[in-house]
């Protein structure tokens, strides 16, 4: 149905969107995102789709045929901060095509189908990446989670309810598309692949405390200055990470008392880390650790790191990636991993059997204004997915 996905990827181009940097800011439980909550549950009514939501903020308009477990698709509307169009609402506006077009070909799946919306799976807002499937999923408890505060102080539990959640209960499995977040499928010449693993992930909070005092009085060699033991911190980081084959990033520092004029008291960085084994991972954020630790006692600072949240390795059900993959016309669709973390993985680590689907992305560029896949493909996708939900359905 390329009129009805075009169409719906319309409505969603201007919500959220930037004027100056054409990048998304959808960050949950604020307007742009609760705009797009309004417009799926819209679409779900158009199609006569059953709505439910759970006491955490996340949907599923449910196609209610067939008997037995469900299969579940969907994926998630909000971004990072000046983010990609496609991360998420590629997903959601796929899934709900899909169902046009399994309709148009007559097909009455054998089980019921879903198309979810999880909230806040960027961790841009709260800091904790997938937190809707987290806590559908009972991967997190609500007793933990309500007090995660975002950056103006805001707490989780005063902008959602929260308590439990029954929207899993029914499913047997699951199916995500995705944009691809890289360039295998570029570089493979193929539209769509799909997944094998994710690579095991964590966020870092690292701070760096110091004495506060004049720029222009006070000697080098009196200061006692975080941002240093911080600025060598993110040059180990890159240079481990080098050496060892893995992705190491500092993407966000916040700086006190942030004066241009004043050496700083406190410097508290975000470290992403990822790496392709569990093993792997922990050397890496110790080895960054441990020299972070040497630069603070030759700087007179202090460091105190905490693990904000840590994902081990998903790797999905090999049975069920061949059996999406196999026996398409072209050949078998290509079989890859990842290193960008996903609802899917959660819901697989909770035991519900998990399949991911890829489009191209010509740019290879994500979390970016940047981010992109063309239309052809974006149908191939459209197509992809419905395909596979008839199999899963028969």
């Amino acid at each position: 149905m390329p009129d009805a996905f075009e169409r719906m990827w319309a409505d969603l181009a201007p919500v959220g969107r930037s004027a100056v940097s054409g990048g998304y800011f959808r960050q949950p439980f604020d307007a742009a995102e609760r705009e797009l909550a309004v417009w799926f549950e819209e679409q779900c009514g158009a199609r006569g789709l059953r709505v439910e939501r759970d006491d955490f903020g996340n949907v599923v308009g449910w196609w209610d045929v067939g008997s037995g477990p469900a299969v579940l698709t969907g994926s998630h509307l909000d971004s990072v901060l000046d983010g990609g169009a496609y991360d998420g609402p590629l997903g959601v506006v796929s899934a709900l095509a899909a169902i046009d077009l399994l309709r148009s070909r007559g097909v009455v799946p054998s089980r019921p189908v879903g198309v979810s919306v999880f909230v806040e799976e960027e961790g841009s807002r709260f800091g904790l990446a997938c937190l809707g499937s987290r806590l559908a999923a009972g991967a997190v408890s609500w007793e933990s989670a309500r007090s995660l505060r975002d950056r103006d102080g805001v707490a989780l539990g005063d902008v959602v309810a929260g308590g439990s959640s029954a929207l899993l209960s029914s499913v047997g499995t699951f199916v995500e598309l995705h944009v691809e977040q890289g360039r295998d499928l570029v570089d493979r010449g193929a539209a769509i692949g799909v997944a094998s693993e994710i690579w095991p992930h964590g966020r870092y909070r690292f701070d760096f405390g110091g004495a506060a005092n004049h720029a222009g009085t006070t000697r080098m060699e009196d200061r006692r200055d975080p941002m240093l033991t911080y600025a060598m911190t993110a040059l180990a980081a890159n240079k481990q990470a080098r050496l060892a084959g893995q992705r190491a990033t500092f993407g966000r520092v916040a700086v006190e008392p942030n004066g241009t004029n004043a050496v700083p008291s406190r410097v508290t960085a975000w470290l992403d880390a990822r790496c392709s084994t569990d093993e792997a991972l922990t050397s890496l954020v110790e080895a960054v650790t441990t020299q972070a630790a040497d630069r603070a006692g030759r700087d007179g600072t202090s460091l105190d790191v905490v693990a904000e949240s840590v994902s081990g390795a998903v790797t999905f059900s090999p049975d069920l990636a061949a059996a999406v993959a196999a026996d398409h016309e072209g050949g078998d669709w290509p079989i890859i991993p990842t290193a960008a973390g996903h609802d899917a993985g959660i819901l697989s680590s909770a035991g519900i059997p998990t399949a991911m689907l890829f489009v191209r992305n010509p740019t290879g560029v994500s979390h970016s204004p940047e981010e992109h896949a063309s239309t052809p493909d974006c149908l191939v996708g459209v197509s992809a997915l419905a395909d596979t939900l008839e199999r899963l359905t028969r």
